[in-house]
């Protein structure tokens, strides 16, 4: 794929889809800022892999729900290399429970960090970009996002707002020559469903029509599209990246 920009920020990029997309960039010749929040070690050892194989990694630390945090990271990266090119907004938790049980904190504290804290970087990015003329966006949302889901009020809430949150930013930076666009994805293979019982996985499984799981590189691969300049004339977009479980 072609890229015009040089690097690349991926925040939560330290494990299951920002770890990917980490790798996947940095085979694309871009120079990968790796955020972590709370385990450097990860981090290190990801950028240690990259150098590796011969690509180019940094490790940045801070939490994408803090808006001094986010923004000196940004400042950081600008300071170092003289331009943000490309941002992933990846970062997220869950925290599921069914609504009658949910309190308000539990509500409070995925939105901090899957809304307020994607609003944080896609703001400090433009701003950034706007100046370059250049850039462009991903944002993780989720297929929850579009379809709801039974114990997940707060993260459905969350991811839904990104897709609409996308739009609307992609929107007022077009002028600017700055893309903004998110992926959906479906059951991904990550740490977090190889926990779950084979019952519960096949049963998953049967209602997907590719039937089987998506893979964290099925994830990075839409997200180094949407990035490159393969996908210049598209902004604003939600792709889809789930086996068909919703079309």
């Amino acid at each position: 794929m072609a890229f015009s920009g040089k690097n690349v920020l991926i925040t939560g990029a330290v494990k299951g889809i920002g770890r990917e997309i980490a790798i996947a960039l940095s085979k694309e010749n871009l120079k990968v800022w790796i955020n972590y929040r709370s385990n450097p070690n990860a981090a290190d050892e990801l950028q240690s892999l990259i150098e590796k194989e011969g690509g180019k990694a940094a490790v940045i630390g801070f939490d994408a729900s803090d808006e001094e945090a986010f923004a000196n990271g940004i400042k950081t990266i600008i300071e170092s290399d003289g331009e943000l090119s490309y941002l992933v907004n990846n970062a997220g938790i869950t925290n599921d429970k069914l609504a009658l049980r949910m309190k308000k904190e539990d509500f409070t504290s995925v939105i901090d960090i899957n809304l307020t804290g994607v609003f944080i970087g896609c703001r400090e990015a433009l701003k950034v970009m706007s100046k370059q003329r250049f850039g462009s966006v991903v944002n993780i949302a989720s297929v929850v996002g579009e379809t709801g889901n039974i114990g997940q009020v707060n993260y459905s809430a969350s991811k839904g707002g990104v897709i609409a949150m996308t739009k609307s930013f992609a929107q007022e930076a077009a002028s600017r020559n700055v893309r903004f666009n998110a992926i959906t994805p479906g059951f991904i293979a990550t740490d977090m469903t190889d926990k779950l019982s084979d019952e519960i996985k096949t049963s998953f499984v049967e209602k997907i029509p590719l039937k089987r799981f998506g893979t964290p590189r099925d994830i990075a691969n839409a997200v180094a599209f949407l990035l490159s300049d393969n996908a210049s004339y598209i902004t604003g977009e939600t792709l889809k990246v789930n086996g068909g479980i919703y079309m």
